[in-house]
């Protein structure tokens, strides 16, 4: 089967929303290696890390739009970041309610 091909973000034309269980956030502070503090819209502030693959391809700085999927125990403590939004699609989601924080 291979690798799955990761998209660059100039080729994506759909946005990706947050499932049942993921939830928006912005990060907030970069922590060195692969972590950074995002403040959820649930209300909590959670240590993420930056999932595997998305390691070295996409790139986070502090005020990003990412979607984050909480640990399946320390829920309201740490998260993986999976998805970052640009600017354009950050502010659609801004328009359309989704993101308050």
């Amino acid at each position: 089967m291979g690798k799955k091909k990761v998209l660059s973000e100039g080729e994506l034309s759909e946005m990706v929303h947050p499932s049942a269980n993921d939830v928006l956030g912005v990060a907030t502070k970069l922590l060195g290696f692969d972590r950074l503090m995002v403040k959820c819209q649930d209300g909590h502030e959670r240590l993420c890390r930056i999932r595997g693959k998305m390691k070295r391809r996409v790139w986070i700085r502090v005020g990003d739009v990412v979607v984050v999927s909480p640990w399946d125990f320390q829920t309201d403590k740490r998260g993986d970041i999976f998805w970052r939004y640009t600017r354009a699609q950050a502010e659609t989601l801004r328009r359309k309610g989704y993101l308050t924080v």
